[in-house]
């Protein structure tokens, strides 16, 4: 199960990222812009998507992916944290580049 402490271990290889709050929940902000934010009820890593892709995202990810009322026709999808860790670096990276404003966002390299 990934843990907060391992989010933040993934989040230091993403320029200007910090760990912050929001809505009273752990989270983390490029540039004072929300990229991830953690969830008690039920327990899951929010993420910024494309609200386009979304849909395709949910259809292709039922294992790890889902969304609440509360997120429906937002660009944000939750992250199940037994998903493998991998995978919830891919979707921390993905909300970061959509989060960080371009310049920043160019000057990412990650393997």
């Amino acid at each position: 199960m990934v843990t907060w402490e391992d989010v933040l271990e993934l989040a230091q290889e993403l320029p200007e990222t910090e760990e912050s709050t929001s809505y009273g929940r752990p989270a983390l902000k490029v540039r004072g812009k929300f990229v991830a934010a953690l969830r008690s009820e039920p327990p899951a890593l929010v993420v910024r998507c494309d609200l386009e892709e979304k849909p395709f995202l949910l259809e292709a990810r039922p294992d790890i992916l889902f969304e609440t009322p509360h997120y429906h026709g937002w660009g944000y999808v939750l992250v199940r944290l037994e998903a493998p860790r991998d995978d919830v670096r891919e979707f921390l990276i993905d909300s970061w580049l959509l989060a960080a404003p371009k310049r920043l966002a160019d000057s990412l390299s990650v393997e």
